[in-house]
């Protein structure tokens, strides 16, 4: 990205060479619109036109040449895809009628209040900008193809569910508005915010913020920063993670642990993208990316009164939710071995073998704290075992209650039924109960059961044939 805003340019004609220079820095202070061109009539701005790199044009009714009205309908008819605002010295609600009916976008006279002014010329930003998230949100999930795949090879993964989440945050990561991620604790909601980061084409650096525990005076400071005098001891200005931020991204973790008087604030700022730092009567303009993340269920938490219904849905412009371990389970031998040569490489021991039956063991396991509850387990074992093979009941301990879908090879599972099954019936059950566990996939059967994928597949014709 070249660092200006918005992505595309903003033409000012008119023939009133103060006024267009009043107007772009006007359009800078207020609202932070740095992509501005200027020219003083309709031929100029034809040419300009002509370089395709324009999305908004605001021009003078009367002027020289070319008057605004044709310029008006030269625009909708060659570049129906710009959007035009006619900002005049005429205040005739006939003349803005007419204007509205030949295509322009809104109409505005010079005296209007600023405020309404900049608001407007922000509106049609957000409706160009939405314009182009459609179209490459669109582009990019048909084709399923990642510009940018080693931004996201800190994630190990080879289900098609977490491919998608990829293209899904690949498509929507340059966009303006925020990005909620939610998934459980352990799947890896900053690894993919800091690939989001990575793919999103922001110049600064991407900054970490954990809600988690932070009282609204400590959020507000650390977010906004303080003028001087601000509160005892504040004897200097300080920046907040905002300020720090420009050009980069912004990542606020567990924010479903928010105050309601900061879940306030954090929605202004969303709102009006600018924010007062603490003891100043002066704004700033938001100037970063927004991630969000959380593993609460936030719109329950709506119910329950804890979190705002509105700060819920102007964070999730775009959302992404990270599905939990159990239920890719084709990534667990992946994650598995990954995280055994990272434990070795950590402890500077030998590289130790898998006991038999490990892995369908970590396949029956439901893994409520996900991969990092997967990485506590292989450093544990790998830092207590002596031998060439890991130790079996390391993991079993860690499993614990919840390893009881989990029966041991000692144990006998028959030994308690009253009536025992067929041979036939045995058969049965277990390649269901395989293949409900392994998500329908026949290769994770068979590695649970110890055969292949194409003896799991002829055992599952002759299971339909009975």
């Amino acid at each position: 990205m070249n660092g200006r805003y918005p992505s595309f340019a903003v033409l000012l004609v008119d023939d009133e060479q103060d006024w267009l220079s009043s107007m772009a820095l006007r359009l800078e202070l207020a609202a932070g619109v740095t992509n501005v061109r200027l020219c003083r009539n309709g031929h100029e701005a034809a040419v300009i036109l002509e370089e395709g790199d324009t999305g908004i044009v605001l021009l003078d009714l009367v002027m020289p040449g070319m008057s605004g009205e044709a310029l008006l309908e030269y625009v909708v008819e060659r570049y129906p895809h710009v959007l035009c605002i006619v900002v005049s010295g005429q205040n005739q609600l006939r003349t803005a009628v007419r204007c509205i009916k030949r295509g322009a976008f809104d109409y505005y006279v010079k005296t209007d209040d600023e405020e309404r002014l900049i608001g407007g010329i922000l509106r049609a930003i957000r409706m160009r900008e939405l314009e182009q998230e459609n179209r490459e949100i669109g582009g990019r999930l048909v084709s399923g193809d990642l510009k940018r795949p080693e931004a996201f090879a800190d994630i190990l993964t080879r289900s098609h569910v977490m491919y998608n989440v990829f293209s899904y945050v690949e498509a929507v990561a340059a966009s303006p508005r925020p990005l909620l991620i939610t998934g459980e604790t352990g799947v890896g909601k900053e690894k993919l915010a800091r690939a989001a980061h990575a793919v999103s084409g922001r110049t600064g650096r991407l900054v970490a913020l954990n809600a988690a525990g932070l009282d609204d005076t400590m959020f507000a400071d650390t977010l906004f920063g303080h003028a001087r005098g601000a509160f005892t001891g504040a004897d200097a200005p300080r920046g907040g993670l905002i300020e720090e931020t420009a050009g980069g991204t912004l990542f606020l973790d567990e924010i479903g642990s928010l105050s309601a008087p900061s879940q306030i604030k954090l929605l202004r700022l969303l709102q009006e993208g600018e924010y007062y730092p603490l003891g100043s009567d002066r704004p700033k303009r938001l100037r970063a990316g927004i991630i969000a993340a959380t593993h609460e269920d936030l719109l329950a938490g709506d119910r329950a009164g804890m979190f705002r219904r509105d700060l819920y849905y102007h964070l999730c412009m775009h959302h992404v939710h990270i599905p939990p371990l159990r239920d890719r389970p084709e990534d667990i031998e992946l994650l598995f071995d990954h995280l055994l040569a990272e434990a070795v490489r950590a402890t500077g021991k030998p590289l130790p073998s898998r006991p038999p039956g490990l892995i369908p063991l970590l396949l029956s396991y439901s893994f409520p704290g996900n991969v990092r509850e997967l990485e506590a387990m292989v450093y544990d074992a790998v830092s207590l075992h002596q031998g060439a093979t890991l130790a079996m009941d390391c993991f079993c301990r860690h499993m614990g209650a919840n390893a009881a879908t989990f029966s041991p090879p000692s144990h006998n599972p028959f030994a308690d039924c009253a009536r025992l099954p067929t041979l036939a019936q045995s058969e049965k059950l277990l390649l269901q109960e395989a293949m409900r566990r392994a998500g329908g996939k026949q290769t994770l059967a068979g590695r649970m059961l110890g055969i292949s994928q194409s003896a799991v597949s002829k055992r599952l014709k002759d299971v339909k044939a009975l």
